[in-house]
């Protein structure tokens, strides 16, 4: 299953690593590396993340990595990362 990285969730993992790289570089990429595994691991069980709360539509899920929630679009043949963010943000 192919995964694809919108425009949105990889600006937001450049924000991510810019603001963690201002206390820790390797931290930085350690952490960006982490999320790109999360979501590479999805085409084997894309059903495992929860459902968004706000949606509440069963092909948009996410999956909570320390505090940030990695948004995707489950489909057919593709999975679509659509955005990562702090978890105590609401998604519009």
């Amino acid at each position: 299953m192919k995964i694809n990285w919108t425009k949105k969730s990889i600006d937001c993992l450049q924000q991510i690593k810019d603001y963690i790289s201002l206390d820790n570089e390797a931290n930085a990429v350690k952490f960006i590396e982490k999320i790109f595994a999360i979501a590479e691991s999805l085409n084997k069980n894309p059903e495992r993340g929860r459902v968004v709360p706000e949606f509440s539509k069963p092909n948009i899920r996410e999956i909570i990595y320390k505090n940030y929630r990695i948004v995707y679009l489950y489909e057919k043949n593709s999975i679509s990362i659509l955005t990562i963010f702090e978890g105590h943000k609401k998604l519009k």
